[in-house]
């Protein structure tokens, strides 16, 4: 059931609201160019695309491939396949190949160890760790080669076209291909399907085999909001990061690829995610506990119950979004009594082209004891099987 009434109010007053922001903020949306040669910009919850530049071509990724073997780890975590307390045994390839030896990325696993899915992913996240990924892969794959098949099936399960893989590591190989679009999109799935998960590449630091190292992502020492993800370098790619940062509830993905330095790097990806941030503006729709809307209760002693806001909604959104916002609100009943203060009962969505970019559930206001007249109990129930919810 929607009251239309009191939806209508809300829609109109909402989309008044945005309409006043537009055009305080102007028309004109700043023209941008990263040095990066290849970038792109999205944000996590929808998708949308706010800035790219040659996204599609197939580079060197590097590290940030690193990102396909973690979420295929995570998926094998989900689906209960793997543990995070289950041991896998260092093998010599894995310790000769990305080890200390190697003179890459390591987390200085030693030879014939036993260690943990858990430390083992946070080597391979925090500290790019390249024996960690070789390790997982083997584990879940039989052999890096076999590996590399599932990575492959993964990318053309999320639609990642311009993908390919000849190792876990992202290491040199001509096999090992990427488009920023389609890191963008590995980002986006793990942010999304594994929110939990997605909290370790926010972790400063950590500690294997006696020796700490240090987050190799420089936005999280001093970019506000910045929350992940992968750095990445070789001599064939250059300098590249994919990079996640949150504000005002709008997270932004962004990937920059081909840059000449660790500075340059650094502050391309901060003047692209601060580009981003500066096409929103923040508008304040509901404080917590706020009415937004009224249901139907059945059998109760009161007929009508408000809904409110439990947490309070802002909206971030860009000028062009605020041309295309729509707002859709969801009712999950009929609602019968007794109902208990703060049942979720639906939720609030705002939508740009058809994609949502925030939401907030309704929840109810007040206890509505049921009522003790059997005939009003019977009338109800009528008009329930008459008119539905």
């Amino acid at each position: 059931m929607r009251n239309h009434s009191v939806f209508t109010w809300f829609y109109a007053a909402l989309i008044g609201s945005l309409l006043s922001f537009s055009h305080a903020f102007g028309q004109d949306t700043p023209v941008f160019e990263s040095l990066a040669k290849q970038a792109i910009l999205v944000d996590a919850k929808s998708g949308l695309i706010f800035y790219e530049k040659d996204a599609d071509t197939a580079i060197p990724p590097a590290s940030m491939s690193k990102l396909v073997t973690q979420a295929i780890v995570f998926d094998g975590l989900k689906r209960g396949e793997l543990k995070l307390d289950q041991t896998i045994k260092i093998s010599e390839n894995a310790w000769r190949r990305g080890g200390t030896k190697a003179g890459g990325s390591t987390m200085y696993a030693v030879v014939n160890s036993e260690i943990s899915i858990d430390n083992l992913l946070h080597g391979a996240i925090i500290q790019s760790a390249n024996d960690a990924c070789i390790a997982l892969a083997e584990a879940i794959g039989g052999t890096e080669k076999g590996f590399t098949q599932r990575m492959a099936i993964k990318a053309q399960e999320l639609g990642m076209t311009h993908s390919t893989f000849g190792n876990a590591t992202g290491l040199p190989d001509p096999k090992q291909r990427m488009s920023v679009r389609d890191l963008a999109v590995i980002a986006r799935y793990i942010i999304n399907t594994f929110p939990d998960y997605q909290k370790i590449y926010s972790e400063p630091e950590f500690t294997w085999n006696k020796i700490t190292q240090q987050n190799r992502n420089p936005l999280l020492k001093d970019y506000p909001g910045a929350d992940g993800m992968k750095t990445g370098f070789t001599k064939e790619a250059g300098y590249g990061m994919v990079g996640s940062a949150t504000r005002n509830g709008r997270r932004l993905i962004m990937v920059i690829a081909g840059l000449t330095s660790i500075e340059e790097r650094k502050v391309e990806a901060q003047k692209l995610l601060d580009w981003g941030f500066n096409q929103f503006k923040t508008i304040d729709i509901y404080e917590a506990g706020e009415t937004v809307a009224r249901a139907r209760v059945w059998g109760g002693e009161t007929r009508w119950v408000n809904l409110i806001t439990p947490d309070s909604l802002q909206l971030a959104l860009s000028t062009p979004e605020q041309a295309k916002a729509d707002v859709r609100m969801s009712y999950t009943g009929p609602l019968i009594a007794p109902v208990k203060a703060g049942t979720p009962v639906g939720v609030v969505r705002i939508l740009v082209d058809g994609k949502t970019v925030s939401e907030v559930h309704l929840v109810t206001a007040t206890d509505i004891p049921a009522i003790d007249s059997m005939w009003q109990k019977a009338y109800d129930s009528a008009l329930i099987m008459l008119f539905g919810s």
